[in-house]
């Protein structure tokens, strides 16, 4: 069985099919590049105390919706008609008030529309694997988004600097039908022969600049400084 993680689907399945099929056929990873710290600090931050607290208390044009979970993981019964599954964590599980769930994905990102599409396999994957776990309750999903936070403008209170992230909330269409058929296409492709590497894949052109370096007989010889 395949194990397909939604936080792939947006970045490394688009930008490589080579990497893509490496990582998750053989284990090859591409190098992690860690994100800074106070990324991950305002994101957990934001998360946290959003616990507990009903969305759209926090700014009318927000959905309605009590946050009960925070960053929790799924893991999905295998997809009909394909050799994977769904595992990975999303980042908050809301409540509504018909008592369906709506699931958000928390971005500290600038609020483009681009980003419904950009995001909307990840998150339709979520979806699936709460309505559809190996073990456990089953969450019916009834919508899902993002929760956007990009700082605006700053202030100085009290010797602080104060950070203002108005919170935009886009919101993405649910298309189970359009999410297994991109499943199908992904277990088609890890079933086939290797893919060839995208020309646009800066990690493959730099294991090739690594390769010819490492072959050289003579050190390379630079003609002019470059300043």
């Amino acid at each position: 069985m395949y194990k397909l993680s939604p936080s792939d689907f947006a970045y490394l399945y688009e930008e490589c099919k080579l990497c893509y099929y490496l990582k998750i056929k053989h284990g090859i990873y591409q190098p992690s590049m860690p994100m800074p710290g106070v990324f991950s600090a305002i994101n957990t931050r934001l998360q946290s105390t959003l616990i507990g607290k009903d969305l759209s208390i926090l700014a009318k044009y927000l959905p309605e919706g009590k946050v009960i979970f925070q960053e929790g993981w799924v893991d999905s019964k295998p997809i009909s008609e394909t050799e994977a599954y769904i595992k990975g964590k999303y980042d908050l599980l809301l409540e509504r008030p018909n008592k369906t769930y709506l699931l958000v994905d928390l971005k500290i990102s600038q609020p483009h529309d681009d980003k419904i599409e950009k995001y909307k396999t990840q998150l339709n994957a979520y979806k699936f694997a709460l309505e559809n776990p190996k073990f456990g309750k089953a969450y019916k999903i009834t919508k899902i988004g993002l929760l956007i936070f990009y700082p605006e403008s700053v202030s100085f209170k009290d010797g602080e600097a104060l950070l203002h992230f108005p919170p935009k909330w886009l919101e993405v269409p649910l298309d189970e039908k359009g999410f297994i058929a991109f499943i199908k296409e992904i277990n088609k492709l890890l079933g086939g022969e290797t893919p060839s590497e995208s020309k646009t894949c800066k990690w493959c052109q730099y294991r090739h600049v690594g390769e010819t370096l490492s072959h050289l007989k003579e050190e390379p010889v630079q003609d002019e400084i470059p300043f």
